[in-house]
């Protein structure tokens, strides 16, 4: 399937199930250039075992670029984080536009022959199509820009189960949000398939927090948060965390996490929270952003 590179208001919602469907294998089998650089940085950091695995990782993803083949089995909990310009000059109405994202999901499924990783949570009836109640999981931000913008992000089970939330006091100050930090990577160790993307979440609420930690994963390896302090404790926890030496794998070595993204709220005087969400190696995701005119353009 091609992807759509033009939308009118006439086929908007049909298009965005095309564009939906699009994303979502193009998130699990084209990784991002910075992911790539990433690794091949680690690579020259690593020897021994570490090496091993970050050139088995290279490896998969030429298969993936030969043959369109998804680079994990695992094709994850969908996602989505669809930024709205309120100057953005076609109509939209948001439940519509959640029920056209649905049917790409499903239809990406279909026709990719995707496994289906979605469940009910007390039955655990998969209904073949990996979607469910509330999921694929679809947040809308707002500005004034003149662009609609989809991102999508497929988190795999190994990498969401670390996710790590605690409610701190003001008073356990900083050193504690650091402290939390290095013992939740510590605590994942191998399992969210290491090196990680590592997204932290500070301020806000609890589940405000813990959105913010999944899109802190989101942002490209290595981009800086504008505020210089926070920026400054992103380099130092990145440094923290590789200290640990979990490694490729988790069999050891310089590189546990590629990146480690921080991003934040104003929160209440009387609380600190702070979340931790990892992405695995891969660190997929993908994006389509709608300019005025209707076209289309692809990224991640």
């Amino acid at each position: 399937m091609s992807a759509p590179n033009l939308v009118t208001q006439d086929n908007l919602y049909e298009e965005l199930v095309e564009v939906s469907s699009y994303l979502y294998k193009k998130a699990l089998t084209d990784l991002p250039q910075d992911v790539r650089s990433a690794i091949s940085t680690a690579r020259e950091k690593e020897a021994g075992i570490g090496r091993k695995f970050l050139d088995i990782m290279v490896k998969s993803i030429d298969v993936s670029d030969e043959t369109g083949i998804i680079l994990c089995q695992d094709t994850g909990i969908c996602i989505f984080f669809v930024r709205w310009g309120g100057r953005f000059p076609l109509k939209v109405r948001g439940d519509l536009v959640v029920d056209s994202l649905r049917r790409g999901i499903a239809l990406a499924t279909d026709i990719y022959d995707l496994r289906s990783s979605i469940v009910h949570p007390i039955s655990r009836k998969n209904t073949q199509d990996n979607l469910g109640e509330r999921i694929p999981d679809v947040h809308f931000e707002f500005d004034d820009s003149d662009e609609f913008e989809v991102r999508l992000l497929p988190k795999g089970s190994g990498s969401e189960n670390m996710s790590f939330l605690k409610m701190l006091s003001p008073a356990d100050g900083i050193n504690a949000v650091k402290k939390f930090i290095v013992e939740s990577v510590f605590e994942a160790g191998p399992r969210p398939c290491p090196p990680t993307i590592v997204g932290v979440g500070m301020g806000g609420t609890a589940d405000l927090c813990m959105s913010l930690a999944k899109k802190a994963v989101l942002r490209p390896v290595g981009s800086q948060n504008p505020d210089l302090e926070v920026a400054q404790l992103e380099e130092e926890m990145l440094a923290a965390v590789n200290s640990l030496e979990i490694g490729p794998q988790g069999l050891g070595g310089r590189t546990t996490s590629f990146a480690l993204h921080i991003e934040y709220a104003a929160t209440h005087i009387s609380m600190n929270p702070v979340a931790v969400n990892i992405q695995c190696w891969r660190g997929e995701r993908a994006s389509a952003k709608i300019s005025n005119d209707g076209a289309v353009r692809y990224g991640y």
